[in-house]
Formats: structure tokens, C-alpha cells, sequence
């Protein structure tokens, strides 16, 4: 199969599953979510054998859903007498007479988009604990694979398969409404999908099992689910469009990220006149549209660290004070070790690496950083700057084996070779 096809293929995957999964969990019910899980891979597989063939279909995503129903209109037909399926249809559906055109109104371009937010914060109830809720999301509605899931939570791929299991274990045994919460409900289990949906991006952004650095199809993913959240007035909260803000902002750097070479370019080497201005100007409008809420998160002084590099003419022109300040912000809210260890990165653009190393040393709960490349990464570069080629070398060679990515060994063994 022409490369080209299969990551086609792979990229309508990531679009388009969360969708089929969605509208089949509504048609079979929660406690069927499996059989909606190997309809979507049976389509998947069907697509690369017959489009490796006869080459991609003019609608592929159509081809996809009919695909699906196909599927799903046969196994209702096997197992009629045998499975109870969603309490709503059920009886409309072991009709011949009501079920293709039950199927067909089930699966309508709205009904998909409320069944896709229905099912996020199915995924986010309260009685599923907060990381089973965002590995569900990641699973169910992202197409992530559990290796993949696994290392954005610095874990191992067992402990995700038992989380997994347990996750619909409890979506299929409680009383879980396939629902959008009410304005009193939303606000807690919001939090849960926003970081599913950060945890999606950033694995696009910063690819942890593929050699490409951005992985934009992921990327894309994560702005469409947040985009999904604001075109719903129950959804459209401030700490999404805090969010939508920050990704854009992000996202701007795509093209100035990597060399001619593929090599990974630092924020001080890369080339601004590259940064998607529309994309910043996006970032501009909904960080002002976040604004308007009553109180502020992190997505908020994320965005509003990122827009501060985005407004800056070069690297030298930064406003590191107004940075360290929202840090320092942050850190009040969040007092996680890795907020404190990115706070020390621009403490070091302020006051010079020595006052930075003090300043990491001395992060309450360190430990906690031990499986992440960042710390001794980030360590290195600071040995390096005050003349202490040993340590450097030292912390980039621990950083090279706590990555995943191609890209970012290549960029540390990189600076490894420069001493």
C-alpha cells in the first residue's frame, strides 16, 4: 500500500472512529460498547484491504459510517433474540420493518455531534476516577492506542488495559446517562474532557511513538473535539476557549518547529516569519473570549504564556518578567513539580543558569519527575550554560534514554556530540 494511502487511512482512523463509536454505543447501549469498538476495527481493516485496491473512495468518511452501519445492521439481525440493546430503540431496532430506517435517523451529521459530546462526559462521570476517564476518552473517541495512552500517562501498557477494563466495566454496570450534564453537573466533569483533550494534542505536538515530531492529524483531532465543545451553548465554557487559545497558539509554530534537515529547532533558533499569523490572531480571539469568565485556569495562564512568545518580534524581545509572574501564578494554583521546573527554565532568562539549578534542586516532590526526560534535559542545558560540560553531558544522556521520540534523541545526542 502506497505510504500515502495508509496515512489516510490512519488519519480518517483518528477522525472518524470516535464518531462511529459514539452513534453505535447510542444504537447497541453502553453495556455493548465492544461490539461498537469491533465494528469501527472491522471497518478500518475492511478500508485497507479494499482501498489499497481500488484507491480511495470520493467520500471516505462517508464510506466509512456506511460501512459501519452495514455492520452493525447485520449484527442486530444475528443477535435480535439473544442482546438486549439500547433501551430506547430497542424495539424499533428488532423490527425489520423500523430498523434501516431507525439506523439512518440514528446517524444524522447533528445527532453525530451530540452523540460525540454525549459521549465524552459519559466518559467523565463521577464515579469513574479521573484518570480511567481520560484513558477512556483517549481510547473510545481519540483512537489511541493503549501503548500509546500508556506513555502519555508514564505507565505501563498492562496497567492501561486494566484501567480500560475496569473503566467499561463501570459503563456498563451503573446507572451511567448517555447525556450532556446539566449546567450544575458540567462544570467538574468538564475538566476531565479538557485534559483528555490536551493529553491528544500534545501527543501530536510532541509525538511520543512515531519519528515525526507533530503528528498534525492528532493535533487537528484535539482542536475539533475542543471546536465540537464550543458550537454547544451548554459546553461553550470559558476553559475550553482558554484552551482552543493555548492550541492555537501552539499550533502556530508548526512550520518553524524542525530544520530543513528535520532537525528540532529551540524557540530562540526558529524562524518567526514562519509562525501562522491567523492561526496566532485565533489564538488572540478566543484567549479574549476566555477572558470573560469568572475565574481563571490553567488553560488560561497557559495560553497566556504562549501568547506572550507569540507577540514577541524575536527571541531577545520576550517579556520574561510577565512570564515568571504568570508562572508564579500558576504555580499558586498547581503546585505541580513540573510547572516549578518550567518556572526555573525562565528564572535562567532572568537571573542566569546557577540561580535556575538552585531553584530546580530544590522543587518540592522532584521524584515525582524522575520517568520524564524534561528534568534532566532541561538540567543538562543548564550545566552547559555555567561551563560544567561534564554534568551536561551527564543529564543529556539520561534524557536520551527517558524519550521516546526520534526527534527529540537526535536533538540531545546532538548536543551530546557539540561537547
Amino acid at each position: 500500500m502506497p505510504p500515502s494511502l495508509s496515512q489516510t487511512i490512519d488519519h480518517l482512523f483518528r477522525h472518524e472512529s470516535g464518531k462511529i463509536i459514539a452513534v453505535l454505543t447510542k444504537i447497541f447501549g453502553k453495556h455493548n460498547i465492544e461490539i461498537a469498538e469491533d465494528i469501527v476495527q472491522d471497518t478500518i481493516i475492511k478500508a485497507y484491504e479494499q482501498w489499497k485496491l481500488s484507491g480511495l473512495p470520493e467520500k471516505p468518511s462517508a464510506w466509512l459510517m456506511q460501512v459501519a452501519k452495514n455492520k452493525a445492521i447485520d449484527i442486530i439481525r444475528k443477535e435480535k433474540h439473544r442482546k438486549e440493546f439500547a433501551k430506547e430503540t430497542s424495539i424499533l431496532l428488532k423490527s425489520e420493518y423500523t430498523l434501516k430506517a431507525t439506523i439512518e435517523r440514528l446517524t444524522g451529521e447533528e445527532e453525530i455531534k451530540d452523540d460525540l459530546l454525549k459521549m465524552m462526559f459519559a466518559c467523565c462521570h463521577q464515579s469513574i476516577n479521573e484518570e480511567s476517564q481520560v484513558t477512556l476518552i483517549l481510547k473510545i473517541l481519540c483512537g489511541f492506542s493503549t501503548l500509546e495512552i500508556a506513555k502519555a500517562f508514564l505507565t505501563s501498557e498492562d496497567t492501561i488495559t486494566k484501567r480500560l477494563y475496569r473503566a467499561k466495566q463501570q459503563l456498563r454496570e451503573e446507572k451511567i446517562t448517555f447525556a450532556i450534564p446539566s449546567p450544575i453537573e458540567i462544570e467538574g466533569r468538564l475538566d476531565s474532557v479538557l485534559m483528555s483533550i490536551y493529553l491528544l494534542f500534545n501527543e501530536g505536538y510532541h509525538a511520543t511513538d512515531h519519528d515525526e515530531v507533530i503528528r498534525q492529524d492528532l493535533v487537528e483531532e484535539a482542536m475539533r473535539l475542543a471546536f465540537l465543545l464550543t458550537e454547544n451553548t451548554q459546553t461553550a465554557h470559558f476553559k475550553v476557549f482558554a484552551l482552543l487559545s493555548l492550541m492555537c497558539f501552539h499550533a502556530s509554530r508548526f512550520q518553524s518547529r524542525l530544520s530543513k534537515e528535520g532537525d528540532l529547532l529551540t524557540l530562540k533558533e526558529q524562524n518567526r516569519r514562519l509562525w501562522d499569523r491567523e492561526l496566532i490572531r485565533q489564538g488572540i480571539f478566543f484567549l479574549q473570549k476566555a477572558s470573560k469568565g469568572a475565574m481563571v485556569s490553567r488553560y488560561h495562564i497557559e495560553a497566556a504564556i504562549a501568547y506572550e512568545h507569540c507577540i514577541a518580534d524575536n527571541y531577545e524581545h520576550t517579556n520574561w518578567e510577565q512570564i515568571l509572574r504568570l508562572y508564579d501564578w500558576w504555580y499558586e494554583m498547581d503546585k505541580s513539580p513540573m510547572v516549578a521546573l518550567n518556572r526555573c527554565v525562565v528564572v535562567c532568562e532572568l537571573e542566569g543558569a546557577k540561580k535556575a539549578i538552585e531553584q530546580v534542586n530544590g522543587i518540592p516532590n522532584l521524584a515525582q519527575l524522575e520517568k520524564s526526560y524534561l528534568l534532566p534535559a532541561i538540567l543538562g542545558e543548564l550545566h552547559w550554560q555555567i561551563g560544567d560540560k561534564t554534568n551536561a553531558v551527564f543529564f543529556w544522556q539520561n534524557a536520551v534514554q527517558l524519550t521516546h521520540s526520534k526527534a527529540e534523541k537526535d536533538f540531545l545526542i546532538r548536543k551530546i556530540n557539540r561537547v
